[in-house]
């Protein structure tokens, strides 16, 4: 069991990660076919996967309970991303990281409603305010890259990978956290080997852009080797709806890079929208920070 130190550490790391990949992979599409963007970052995301298994000597278990574990990982790569780049043409970076922010609602709805898990009061008025906050930005994003089909997509995207942390969890494979990601890493490359006849003609005739070069490069590296290490480290050993709360912070600091970086503007409703969404995923968890501190006020009581 990793230290609370170390869990930390991962912790703060995935949630800048997040924080940076909604703009990399609007950046890599820029230049490049969305679906050719996706299949390319995992091809090149496998072969230095595997080299960083032999390097830190891990294995890669192909077990029945292993490759059912891959599998429910490869949903969180390659089973939610393909919605993700698919909402770039409709949606600014940072538009995509807020949606990602509805995942804590989309693991309770689930938890709900396939595990039989409570969900109290506050929970639903949580999700009534982050819902509100979201048809505000609906109604005031037009014309600012901003459009209803994109988070359509971005809704499904996250539904995915929510289910794919139930469904991780679910089958609970004894794996360290790199061969879970090299084997997820492998099922989403054979899935986009599977793309490859439907998208051939769009396969990228000329050197994409640079910036469109560091927003695949950075998304093969950060975002499917180093993210995805800490994430299926993190899915190991904290509960799902905690790790789902990495989805409420990232937001905020997403739609500050694709200013910063990227020019990105949003209108005055639709940041309106977005500080009613994130309120709401406050309240949602309203209960759980209340338990946290009580529960540090405690362990500092009983200190000597």
């Amino acid at each position: 069991m990793p230290s609370k130190a170390n869990l930390a550490t991962t912790y703060a790391l995935l949630i800048f990660i997040w924080s940076t990949t909604p703009l990399a992979i609007v950046w890599s599409v820029s230049d490049i076919n969305a679906f050719w963007a996706l299949a390319l970052r995992f091809f090149l995301a496998l072969p230095l996967a595997v080299a960083l298994l032999f390097l830190f000597k891990n294995k890669l278990p192909m077990d029945k309970l292993s490759m059912l574990s891959y599998l429910a990982g490869a949903f969180s790569f390659i089973g939610s991303q393909i919605f993700t780049y698919m909402a770039t043409a409709y949606l600014s970076s940072g538009m995509i990281a807020l949606m990602f922010g509805l995942a804590p609602i989309m693991t309770g709805l689930i938890g709900r409603f396939f595990f039989k898990m409570h969900l109290h009061r506050l929970q639903w008025m949580g999700m009534c305010i982050a819902v509100t906050g979201l048809a505000i930005i609906c109604l005031g994003g037009s014309n600012h890259h901003i459009n209803p089909i994109g988070i359509a997509m971005m809704l499904v995207s996250v539904c995915v990978y929510c289910a794919s942390i139930f469904w991780v969890k679910k089958v609970n494979a004894p794996l360290e956290p790199m061969s879970q990601a090299t084997g997820s890493i492998l099922i989403s490359a054979l899935f986009s080997l599977c793309m490859l006849p439907f998208i051939w003609q769009d396969m990228p005739a000329h050197i994409p852009s640079a910036k469109a070069l560091f927003g695949l490069v950075y998304a093969v590296i950060m975002a499917s080797l180093v993210a995805m290490f800490c994430y299926f480290k993190l899915v190991q050993n904290i509960k799902a709806t905690t790790l789902s709360l990495t989805t409420v912070m990232t937001p905020m600091l997403a739609m500050l890079f694709g200013a910063i970086l990227n020019n990105e503007k949003l209108t005055i409703l639709v940041v309106v929208g977005a500080v009613i969404l994130l309120s709401g995923l406050f309240v949602y968890f309203y209960k759980d920070f209340k338990a946290s501190r009580e529960l540090a006020r405690k362990i500092g009581s009983t200190k000597p």
